[in-house]
């Protein structure tokens, strides 16, 4: 047929051509195959057996549940635990620290009356102090931060550490072109534990300006936390901003392995272990996010804006090492890490998961985040007189654990679930599906 159309014998028609173009490559003799073959198989086995160390072994019981699950009547006349509210505000931000302190002196502290304490780094204005006395159930205590705990380290060269944060602000790094908010940072995460202001208390409760409380919280969590053997409490849990914290867990890894610190549950959760094989592995070290060793951090961490905690741990020596550790790397101001994922990592590094309590019934706002539990059915305590001033409009729902919360139960968060589920893994013996697993990122 090729011969009628176009003439001559089919050795001209191109077929030398055709076979030099598409010659297919020289085949692997059997014995490279089988070579790489095992090659394969022995990397796929390091990599499982590499990443099954890390694998979170869940209890077969819930180990973290909430205190309790419907309304309570308030234990007005009930001994108290030695705690207090702490807020860290400026005079400037008098309506939006009113804001919260009317929040949960509504919700909470009218009943149970702790001390609020609330510190500056500069002297507080007699209109704020007039202001948060007229507000307050329990003593208002006003605390000037020493100077000394709010400014750069000595030892650091000042004029080129601001340069550093000015850098950091022209790349667009979320708050770290903004001198005071490193202040802060390292503030929180060390010095503060330490401050003569709070030597006399054993529990503290963080506030933050413009906050709000949705539901009422009718027993004493500083009561349950001592009941139940807790150390940290949390509503929140959110993944850190990348570029806020290079090389924060690639220090914290080290320091644990420096000190050999046993790997916790709570550890493996925090950690994501890496998919490549040694060696190759260990070249990941060179990235941000990781430890010497190629595994990744998660980023998960509990958003500390909201926080309730035992003073003691933070103050303990294991900590206050690692604190002065991190101080020395001068990378609270080179970087901008934040006190939240300080504070995560040394207690998934410090601490068995049971020790950490989830404040699931707890309705919360800060910024755009929030968590909002349903309205229990049959436990809103309707002829109750102590929760007379708190209504809500909302309608109890299956599953409800809230108290008279004021926010739509309909939707518990409004942030992906993934940090939440894997933070609270070593704590739960309910597991999910890859599938799950997955939606979480995103609800």
């Amino acid at each position: 047929m090729l011969q009628r159309l176009f003439g001559g014998s089919p050795s001209r028609l191109g077929t030398p051509r055709y076979h030099k173009r598409f010659r297919r490559p020289p085949r692997l003799s059997r014995g490279w195959r089988l070579a790489l073959l095992c090659l394969f198989l022995a990397a796929a086995a390091e990599v499982f057996i590499h990443r099954r160390q890390y694998t979170v072994r869940q209890p077969d019981i819930e180990l973290d549940e909430p205190f309790y699950t419907s309304c309570q009547e308030p234990k007005v006349d009930a001994p108290r635990e030695n705690a207090a509210l702490v807020m860290l505000a400026r005079n400037k931000e008098l309506d939006k620290a009113l804001k919260t302190v009317q929040s949960i002196e509504r919700h909470f502290n009218r009943w149970f009356k702790y001390p609020i304490v609330f510190m500056n780094d500069e002297p507080w204005s007699e209109e704020f102090i007039t202001t948060m006395n007229a507000s307050t159930s329990g003593e208002a205590r006003f605390e000037v931060i020493p100077r000394d705990e709010w400014t750069f380290p000595e030892w650091m060269d000042v004029d080129a550490t601001k340069e550093s944060i000015a850098a950091q602000g022209r790349a667009g790094i979320l708050y770290a072109g903004m001198e005071t908010y490193h202040h802060m940072c390292r503030f929180y995460s060390g010095t503060f534990y330490n401050l003569k202001a709070l030597q006399q208390y054993k529990w503290y409760w963080r506030i933050e300006p413009d906050v709000d409380f949705y539901c009422a919280i009718t027993y004493d969590p500083f009561v349950e936390m001592a009941k139940h053997d807790k150390v940290y409490g949390f509503t929140i849990s959110l993944p850190e901003e990348p570029r806020t914290c290079p090389t924060l867990f690639r220090e914290m890894s080290d320091w644990k392995e420096e000190h050999d610190i046993r790997t916790t549950e709570l550890w493996k959760a925090m950690v994501a272990p890496s998919w490549a094989p040694w060696p190759l592995r260990g070249w990941l070290s060179w990235f941000s996010q990781r430890d010497r060793h190629g595994d990744g951090w998660s980023m998960c961490h509990y958003w500390s804006n909201f926080e309730i905690a035992n003073l003691e741990f933070f103050r303990g020596r294991q900590y206050q090492d690692m604190y002065k550790y991190l101080e020395s790397t001068g990378k609270f101001y080179t970087e901008r890490w934040g006190d939240a994922a300080v504070h995560s990592i040394a207690l998934a590094m410090l601490l068995d998961s049971e020790k950490v309590h989830h404040f699931e019934d707890f309705g919360y706002r800060h910024d755009w985040y929030y968590q909002c539990p349903a309205n229990a059915p049959g436990g809103q305590l309707p002829g109750s007189k102590a929760l007379s001033e708190n209504h809500s409009s909302e309608p109890e729902r299956p599953g409800g654990i809230g108290c008279r919360c004021e926010c739509d139960g309909s939707r518990t968060r409004n942030y992906g679930g993934y940090c939440l589920n894997k933070l609270k893994q070593p704590n739960t013996a309910k597991h999910l599906s890859a599938w799950q697993w997955f939606l979480s990122w995103y609800w």
